[in-house]
């Protein structure tokens, strides 16, 4: 089995969820470890999808946007929930509703 780089993550997980996740790691004959790296793959994997779902309908439904819209960040400790924002190709900001912020051209 090839070794890659990992990073421990260390989360309180509510007992009913976390009381779910021995049993299934005992089903499918894998560790806990294994389980909850699936778990958060396929969440990634979703949220993923739905932002590039979401860029492509503000793009469709923005006037002058482009498929090139990303996420913005506002510094380098803004956390996703407090920099819900997208750029367009010509640097303007809109937000999640596709409304544009006003003097935000970057």
């Amino acid at each position: 089995m090839a070794h890659t780089d990992t990073k421990v993550f260390t989360a309180h997980i509510p007992l009913p969820l976390a009381d779910k996740v021995d049993p299934l790691a005992a089903r499918l004959d894998r560790s806990r470890g294994w389980v909850v790296k699936q778990a958060l793959s396929a969440w990634i994997a979703q949220e993923e999808e739905r932002s590039r779902l979401t860029c492509e309908a503000l793009a469709m439904w923005t006037p002058g946007a482009s498929s090139t819209i990303r996420p913005c960040r506002r510094g380098p400790t803004a956390s996703a929930r407090t920099s819900r924002c997208l750029h367009r190709a010509d640097g303007t900001e809109v937000d999640q509703q596709g409304a544009l912020r006003s003097g935000t051209a970057v």
